[in-house]
C-alpha cells in the first residue's frame, strides 16, 4: 500500500505528549465533525455542530488499513482526527479489533463533551489513555474558547470527567489549551484539575497555524506554577521524538497534524 493509499490512518507523529504517535481517524469525513467549534482548532471551523453519534468509517477498514502497515517503532495508536472521536458509535468495536492487530498502547483524545454518557463511557473504558480536554472553569468562557453545540454546559463536562475518572483503570490526562481569553482563569481551572486528581495535565498554546496567538513560553511557565502538585507536561518543555511518517503529506495537512 502506497503512502497515498492510506485514508483513516495517518502519521506516525512526533507528539510532545504521546511519543511516536500513530494517529486513527474514526472520523475522516470531507468535513469535520465535532461537538465544539474551538477557536484555536488547526482544522478550521464546525460546520454544523453535531452531538449525534454514529458510524462514520466502517470498522473493517480501519483494520484494512492496519494490516498493510510497514514494520513500525511507535508509542500509541491515537484515536484523533477531524473531529471529535467519541462521535463514532463503533469506538469501541474499533479498539477492540485493533487490539488483536497490533501490539501498542491505545489513546483516545477527546474534547470530553459526551463523556457523561454511558455508551461513550464503556468505549473509553477500552483506552489505555484517555486525554481529556477542559479549557474553561465558567460557562461563558466555555461559550468564548469552545463554542460547545446548544445545550453543552461546563459543569456537567466537569462532572462527567470526575465521574470518569472514578472508575476508569487506565491513564487519564487533562489536557487545557491556554489562549489569552483563559489564561487569567488559570488558577480556577487549576483548582478543578486537582479535584479531577489526573494522573497527567498536559498544558498547551496552540503552536500550529489557526489565525490565534499562543502565550509565550514565560506567559506558560507562569501559569504552571498554579498546577503546582500535579504530574504537568508543558508543550514548550516536552520533547518530541524524530519520526517518518508513512501517510502523504496531504494526509496530515488534512489531519492539522503539520
Amino acid at each position: 500500500m502506497s503512502k497515498q493509499n492510506y485514508r483513516y490512518i495517518y502519521g506516525p507523529v512526533p507528539s510532545w505528549r504521546l511519543g511516536s504517535s500513530l494517529g486513527v481517524d474514526p472520523i475522516s469525513g470531507d468535513e469535520k465533525a465535532c461537538t465544539f467549534d474551538c477557536v484555536y482548532c488547526q482544522i478550521g471551523r464546525t460546520r454544523p455542530l453535531t452531538e449525534e453519534r454514529k458510524v462514520f468509517v466502517p470498522t473493517e477498514k480501519i483494520t484494512e488499513e492496519m494490516a498493510f502497515l510497514p514494520p513500525l517503532k511507535i508509542d500509541y495508536i491515537t484515536f484523533s482526527g477531524t473531529g471529535e472521536p467519541t462521535l463514532a458509535a463503533n469506538l469501541g468495536e474499533m479498539i477492540r479489533a485493533v487490539r488483536k492487530i497490533r501490539p501498542e498502547k491505545i489513546a483516545v483524545l477527546t474534547n470530553s463533551s459526551l463523556m457523561h454518557r454511558e455508551d461513550v463511557m464503556k468505549d473509553l473504558f477500552l483506552a489505555d489513555l484517555v486525554v481529556a480536554k477542559l479549557d474553561a472553569s465558567s460557562q461563558d468562557i466555555f461559550e468564548l474558547v469552545n463554542h460547545p453545540v446548544r445545550g453543552i454546559k461546563i459543569d456537567a463536562v466537569i462532572r462527567a470527567i470526575k465521574d470518569f475518572r472514578s472508575c476508569y483503570k487506565g491513564k487519564l490526562a487533562l489536557q487545557i489549551m491556554f489562549i489569552e481569553e483563559n489564561k487569567v482563569y488559570a488558577k480556577k481551572i487549576a483548582h478543578i484539575a486537582k479535584e479531577i486528581c489526573p494522573d497527567e495535565v498536559q498544558l498547551n498554546t496552540p503552536l500550529r497555524p489557526c489565525g490565534i496567538e499562543p502565550l509565550t513560553k514565560e506567559e506558560m511557565a507562569a501559569l504552571e506554577r498554579y498546577f503546582s502538585g500535579l504530574n504537568t507536561v508543558s508543550v514548550y518543555r516536552a520533547e518530541k521524538k524524530e519520526v517518518k511518517p508513512i501517510s502523504s503529506k496531504d494526509t496530515l495537512k488534512r489531519r492539522g497534524k503539520v
